[in-house]
């Protein structure tokens, strides 16, 4: 079954219908071409584990679609987790990947890792795993905010939700369920 993430696994949407960067579907939610666009999915399930397996799917589909994408988080233990996922997330998945840091040209990189520093270039989506909203909204055109159901992350998510319509952008959800 095909989930609202567009890949193909266990987990299945139990909301509408959302695409990914570079797919037939992607609009956004405000007005006019250059409008912000911002997903949240949302987990049933409440561990990091799963919130981290999802952002990795999502790395690897703009990866796929020849996007550039930016993880971005304020916790670095739990990036280098994310890091280290994205070479066992997926038997025979390979997303190239570099950890923003200085010297890394990452001018070339598809994915980018940010422990809360802003890149020098502009990205195609920023995959937020931070639990505020990315200081760097403006090098983007969407932004895929990941919830699970751990209680902190939840309100977490809910003030980024409302910061986000604070800022004019009507923010989408898609309720990600796993099958067992």
């Amino acid at each position: 079954m095909q989930d609202s993430a567009g890949t193909s696994d266990s987990a299945a949407s139990s909301g509408g219908s959302s695409s990914l960067p570079g797919s037939s579907g992607d609009s956004s939610s405000g007005n006019g071409p250059d409008a912000l666009r911002v997903d949240f999915y949302v987990l049933e399930e409440s561990s990091a584990a799963g919130r981290l397996k999802l952002a990795c799917r999502l790395a690897e589909k703009a990866y796929l679609a020849e996007q550039v994408a930016l993880v971005w988080h304020t916790d670095a233990q739990e990036l280098k987790a994310f890091d280290d996922l994205l070479w066992t997330f997926m038997e025979g998945s390979f997303v190239p990947h570099e950890m923003l840091s200085p010297g890394a040209s990452v001018a070339e990189s598809p994915v980018i890792l940010s422990a809360g520093t802003a890149p020098p270039v502009t990205v195609d989506i920023i995959i937020n795993l931070a639990p505020e909203v990315p200081a760097c909204l403006s090098q983007t055109r969407r932004v895929a905010e990941i919830i699970d159901g751990d209680d902190a992350r939840r309100r977490a998510g809910r003030a980024r939700f409302k910061a986000y319509r604070d800022l004019g952008i009507q923010p989408a959800s898609h309720n990600i369920r796993s099958d067992g």
